[in-house]
């Protein structure tokens, strides 16, 4: 066994996948110690789970921010702050690339993620998971972190089989589409929304006659599984950022980001 990696959490609830990733490493299942936690909520039961274990906490008040914003100008924005470039760089509002809805969100995201960069500063980490952290990150942030464009480092897990399905209910919106399968992945985060490369998935049959609760209860069971798993193919230096060109109909190239899985014995 090699070093133990150092892992950083977000969330915003009870924390159940923190919890899955807490047991492996506690369990020796993942070469990794988790070294903080953060939320953007103060309640966030999850901030309790990661006390227990003398974890690291901190919050970051999403909502006061915002709240006290208002509009760009009555923010106080980082000075390395690019709101042109941030609005060019993102994709998760792709008809309106500079609008004043487009610079609100980033200018109140930045002023958080400023926040969020802040309070991680004194302890180094080398994977941060998002562990049900319901806000979306901007390039601002994104950037910070991902200072290797050929390893990212922010890891996510969503509640469907993506691409499709993204944005917040993904079991729900699986469930009323009549879906025969329903899932989840783990992926590296990119500017978009749930849109980065996928790292692993699980798969489960919906049956006739499941509730949405029923649903959501079977994918759960394998978020806990598979975010351990793909952390600790990370932390084994078995995954692989790789760029492929496709030529669409139209003529036009356009390169996707995938994840190679790379044998064991077989490091990046």
């Amino acid at each position: 066994m090699g070093k133990k990696i150092r892992i950083g959490a977000l969330i915003s609830g009870g924390g159940t996948n923190l919890q899955a990733i807490i047991d492996a490493c506690e369990a020796g299942e993942i070469d990794g110690e988790m070294v903080f936690v953060g939320s953007d909520s103060p309640g966030a039961y999850g901030l309790e789970r990661a006390e227990k274990y003398g974890i690291p906490t901190f919050t970051v008040d999403y909502k006061a921010i915002i709240r006290a914003g208002g509009t760009p100008e009555g923010l106080t924005l980082p000075d390395d702050f690019d709101i042109g470039k941030a609005a060019a760089q993102q994709s998760l509002f792709t008809s309106e690339k500079d609008s004043a809805r487009v610079r609100a969100f980033l200018s109140t995201r930045a002023a958080a993620e400023a926040g969020l960069l802040e309070a991680m500063a004194p302890y180094p980490f080398d994977l941060l998971v998002l562990a049900g952290f319901m806000r979306n990150l901007t390039p601002y942030f994104i950037d910070r972190v991902n200072t290797d464009p050929d390893r990212p480092r922010i890891m996510n897990i969503h509640p469907a089989l993506l691409p499709a399905f993204p944005g917040v209910d993904g079991y729900g919106d699986t469930f009323r589409y009549g879906c025969k399968v329903g899932g989840c992945t783990v992926h590296f985060i990119d500017y978009g929304e749930d849109s980065g490369p996928i790292i692993g998935q699980k798969v489960f049959a919906i049956e006739e006659g499941d509730t949405l609760e029923q649903v959501k209860v079977k994918g759960l069971s394998l978020e806990w599984a598979l975010y351990p798993e793909c952390i600790r193919l990370f932390a084994r230096n078995r995954l692989k950022v790789v760029r492929t060109a496709h030529v669409l109909e139209n003529g036009k190239t356009m390169v996707r980001a995938v994840v190679k899985i790379l044998p064991k014995g077989v490091a990046v």
